[in-house]
């Protein structure tokens, strides 16, 4: 398309294509064809972006919950790669409704103003002529740039969009990126499209692995170097080779070869097997991973005899064990640590090997990663398990208390004390192991009789006259640097050497692969606790997996407990969260563009009207402005909004 200076030759433009069909009809005039023809609209009478309610915007979240679950990693990497040249990225169901958004908080207002925001509506036959609307309807990537728009009111913006589909080859969603300015050519939107069109493949691949986990999934490449790396193609597979699904290049090869997969085959009608596909029997498939060094083998296809090479990924649900072989196999207390973290898997198979040594450990790590759960774990998977584990945070006892806490008394030691004097929690620990958080806060003088304890396996108690034997092991861990506080003589040198037998690193929450899998863990040992099952929603597990968690896995549970306590359902959204754990592009209540405290004022009088017009109703109130009770209760203690019936008491 030509570049159109004015609204009205864009206006005249529009009409004349739509009317006539001048010149090659492409996907943008056949567009401004069913803009007028199909949908009655007017190019000179541009509609507002239009945005659905909370509550329908929900439903379609949850409709596309898995999808935004899977797409997560994707957008927010394909984010990562276009900030800074102005993009947003929208990612939309098959409706064209807004579903997840990523963008500058700062440039919000000039979103919302275009409909480039959470929750809007990009159908074709309300936006017009648009990127994502009308690749809904052709079904193919394009970019819809300046006045290729037909809506004046989109004009200025130029927008990319890829559709992504389903296993059975229908649409599921599209991926767009958008921008409020670019150059005049079109030709600089060339490299957009080829990324989202990257982008939106890796999240249709990711989608198809996900729902085919428990499925065998032959990955086929025409480079065997790039197979087990690229997986263009993807095959499902039933046990007895015939075909479930395939993505959409696999979709491809198969019509090229003359065959389809039925959307619902019919149960007297065969099923399409890889025999039809390659020349081969299902045995050959099912014997690559041991059939060669690389796991690859080659095979041709029947009616092109195309070479290709071909890697299986066998199913991630394994065979359930037989009762007799699961009770005679203890589970090890160190597995349910971590998932597939390569850091933790490396450290928790040190762990394992060292579990039983007579060596004490010193454990590493910031505040909140799991220390004393994994020091529990150590010695319920060691030869100690049987015996106490006891555990005392130095930090958080006071000073006066650590000596008698640790070392005990004997009777009439001090003013206060027990009459039959007390047990320290060294002789407690007796055949056990003894778990001392936070070492590196232990006053020095206390140092000194750890040591002497640590190096002669005997305890004093204040006011004794005889030591006594101990068996323990000792478990330490700090969050500070113990090396440097050596250096400015915080922490005895030989004290240091006694306790790092051993030293087991835990990365922070940030850091780690697995986050998934600690989060549904934790989140399933709440509602155990509670007895109380619930699960959490797609758009809750994108904000906790993209939280940076500062506070580490003490913060993780927190948040979780907090989402549980204050949710209405046993549905737990983004809303439900504590605020800190919110993506900076959540919407906010109303108005949230203004700056200062007219922003701030006009918070506070959208809610209050809110309020007012459900009577001072809070869960009803909360329902309107998308947040949770307690979020809302918060808002209204920041502005000072009192119900009337609270001003009278």
């Amino acid at each position: 398309m030509s570049i159109i200076s004015t609204p009205s030759l864009h206006i005249d433009t529009v009409l004349s294509y739509a009317s006539d069909g001048a010149g090659h009809e492409s996907i943008i005039t056949r567009s401004w064809k069913r803009c007028i023809q199909d949908y009655g609209l007017d190019p000179a009478k541009p509609a507002p972006p239009r945005f659905v309610p909370r509550q329908v915007l929900r439903e379609h979240q949850d409709h596309a919950d898995e999808l935004i679950n899977v797409a997560r990693a994707g957008v927010e990497q394909l984010y990562r790669h276009i900030a800074e040249l102005g993009y947003v990225i929208l990612l939309t169901d098959n409706r064209g409704i807004t579903v997840q958004f990523l963008g500058d908080p700062l440039d919000e207002a000039a979103h919302r103003k275009t409909g480039l925001y959470l929750g809007a509506d990009w159908s074709e036959d309300h936006a017009g002529t648009c990127a994502v609307g009308t690749c809904i309807k052709e079904q193919q990537p394009l970019t819809c740039h300046h006045h290729d728009h037909f809506s004046a009111h989109h004009v200025a913006l130029t927008c990319t969009a890829v559709p992504i589909f389903n296993p059975q080859g229908q649409l599921l969603a599209v991926l767009d990126i958008s921008a409020l300015k670019s150059p005049p050519s079109k030709d600089s939107q060339l490299f957009a499209l080829q990324l989202v069109k990257q982008y939106a493949r890796m999240i249709e691949d990711a989608y198809f692995l996900r729902r085919y986990r428990e499925a065998h999934i032959l990955c086929f490449d025409r480079s065997r170097e790039f197979v087990l790396i690229n997986r263009q193609y993807l095959l499902a597979l039933a046990g007895d080779g015939s075909l479930l699904a395939a993505n959409t290049a696999a979709r491809g090869l198969l019509g090229d070869c003359g065959l389809q997969l039925a959307e619902r085959p019919s149960a007297l009608a065969r099923r399409i097997g890889i025999q039809d596909l390659f020349d081969c029997v299902p045995e050959d498939i099912f014997s690559i991973p041991h059939a060669s060094p690389d796991q690859v083998r080659a095979f041709r296809t029947h009616r092109q005899n195309a070479l290709f090479f071909a890697a299986l990924m066998e199913p991630s649900r394994a065979p359930a064990a037989p009762q007799a072989q699961r009770t005679n196999q203890e589970s090890c207390p160190l597995d349910e640590l971590a998932d597939d973290d390569p850091v933790m898997r490396k450290m928790l198979a040190r762990a394992k090997r060292l579990c039983s040594e007579p060596l004490n450990v010193l454990l590493n790590g910031e505040t909140g990663t799991g220390k004393e759960r994994l020091a529990r774990a150590l010695h319920d998977s060691s030869n100690r398990r049987k015996a106490p584990f006891i555990a005392i945070n130095c930090a958080a006892m006071p000073e006066s208390l650590i000596e008698s806490e640790l070392f005990g008394y004997q009777p009439g030691t001090f003013t206060g004390a027990r009459s039959k004097g007390m047990r320290g929690l060294i002789q407690q620990a007796d055949g056990g192991t003894l778990f001392l958080d936070e070492i590196g806060d232990m006053p020095l003088h206390l140092q000194t009789r750890l040591l002497r304890v640590l190096a002669e396996q005997e305890v004093m108690p204040l006011g004794g006259e005889k030591p006594i034997k101990v068996d323990i092991r000792v478990i330490a861990a700090s969050h500070r640097d113990l090396r440097q506080m050596i250096e400015q003589s915080e922490f005895r040198e030989d004290l240091y050497y006694r306790l790092n037998g051993a030293i087991l690193r835990l990365p922070a929450l940030r850091e780690r692969a697995d986050k998934n899998y600690l989060i549904e863990r934790i989140f399933r040992e709440l509602c155990d606790q509670r007895q109380r099952p619930a699960r959490i929603r797609g758009d809750a597990m994108s904000a906790l997996l993209g939280y940076a968690w500062p506070g580490n896995i003490r913060e993780l549970r927190n948040a979780l407990q907090f989402a549980l306590a204050t949710a209405e359902t046993d549905e737990i959204t983004v809303n439900d969260l504590p605020e800190e754990c919110l993506p900076s592009v959540n919407p906010r209540p109303v108005m949230s563009s203004l700056p200062g405290q007219e922003q701030q004022t006009s918070h506070g009088r959208a809610i209050e009207d809110c309020l007012r017009r459900q009577r001072w109703n809070v869960s009803a109130a909360a329902r309107e402005l998308g947040m949770s009770r307690p979020t809302l209760y918060r808002w209204m203690k920041l502005h000072h909004i009192v119900p009337p019936n609270a001003l009278d008491s």
